[in-house]
């Protein structure tokens, strides 16, 4: 069962592999920012994933277009909602406040 480890708390939780980071945040009881409900419209659910992004889902068009439109991407850059946890441990840096 991979881990995810979020940026700056610390806070870590386990989580089945197929899960996206966003359901994974918020299963932490992190508060987090995400107006769109998942559905990839917004972007403020930008995250950077920092370690363990090779074993994330693949970016998908309707992501990558999203990431297009948002400032500070970088390659760690990625949709909370959109990425999901493959095999192994992750760190996910939130950039966003609530």
């Amino acid at each position: 069962m991979p881990t995810v480890t979020l940026k700056p708390s610390g806070k870590t939780i386990d989580v089945e592999e197929g899960v996206t980071i966003l359901q994974a945040i918020l299963a932490s009881g992190e508060k987090f920012l995400n107006k769109c409900e998942g559905k990839a419209t917004c972007g403020s659910c930008h995250v950077y994933v920092p370690e363990g992004r090779k074993t994330l889902s693949k970016i998908q068009r309707l992501e990558n277009e999203k990431l297009d439109t948002i400032v500070g991407v970088a390659t760690p850059s990625r949709l909370a909602c959109q990425a999901r946890v493959g095999v192994e441990n992750i760190t996910v840096e939130i950039l966003s406040f609530v």
